[in-house]
């Protein structure tokens, strides 16, 4: 690889697999590759990290760090290669876990490539039984519609990380897989009951397309939606 970032200054190094280059914004880059590479490439708008670094560290101010061309770094990588294979090997990408791998990796980049002191105490229980509650009453009321980890997290009082992991144990699932549960009990009522379409019943559901149902469905079940309603 032969790259500069904020100078004119190029260098030369190798590109190992987990390479991680952080990138500031507005800052003047150049880069060459002489072989064929893979980059997984995740643009945080810096309003978006300025809120995470709010409820990270309590402060509304924050400067990237780039560490040296050649770092790797091996979270990074679990991150990249979990959003790859989200985005590549589903038919329907699971939005809220793309959002909640977006704000861990937002996370990351602040605790390791930044300098705004130490995090605030870090939250070792769940939810409180309050949060708990309305959160449950919010995805009941809203879980067919596109959702985001933001979104529920304000929903509880919370960051958009402590959520995430006080969602996880507080319901024994991530927020993600939680919403696909709640879907699919949902898509299973409207399906034994009959009277609509299996597409109408997707869509209902919160699914992008009767084919999306179809496959999420097998995967966490076994099952398709129409072995579902012979069996009603």
């Amino acid at each position: 690889m032969r790259a500069a970032l904020g100078s004119d200054k190029v260098h030369e190094y190798d590109a190992e697999r987990g390479m991680l280059v952080v990138m500031p914004a507005n800052t003047k880059s150049y880069c060459a590759w002489s072989s064929t590479k893979e980059t997984a490439i995740i643009a945080l708008t810096p309003e978006s990290l300025l809120d995470l670094a709010a409820h990270e560290f309590d402060t509304g101010c924050m400067e990237l760090h780039p560490p040296p061309f050649g770092t790797f770094d091996p979270t990074a990588l679990r991150i990249a290669r979990s959003l790859k294979a989200e985005l590549t090997q589903r038919t329907a990408p699971n939005e809220l876990y793309v959002d909640s791998l977006i704000t861990v990796f937002g996370i990351h980049l602040l605790r390791n490539y930044t300098e705004v002191g130490k995090p605030i105490l870090r939250m070792r229980g769940g939810l409180s039984v309050r949060s708990a509650r309305t959160v449950r009453e919010f995805l009941d009321e809203n879980f067919s519609r596109k959702l985001s980890v933001a979104e529920l997290a304000a929903v509880s009082g919370l960051s958009s990380h402590h959520f995430i992991q006080a969602f996880t144990k507080t319901f024994g699932d991530p927020p993600h897989r939680y919403l696909v549960k709640r879907r699919l009990a949902f898509a299973e009522k409207l399906l034994t009951k009959g009277g609509l379409s299996i597409a109408e019943v997707a869509h209902l559901s919160g699914f992008s397309d009767q084919s999306h149902l179809t496959v999420t469905m097998s995967k966490h079940w076994n099952r398709t939606p129409m072995q579902m309603r012979l069996q009603r």
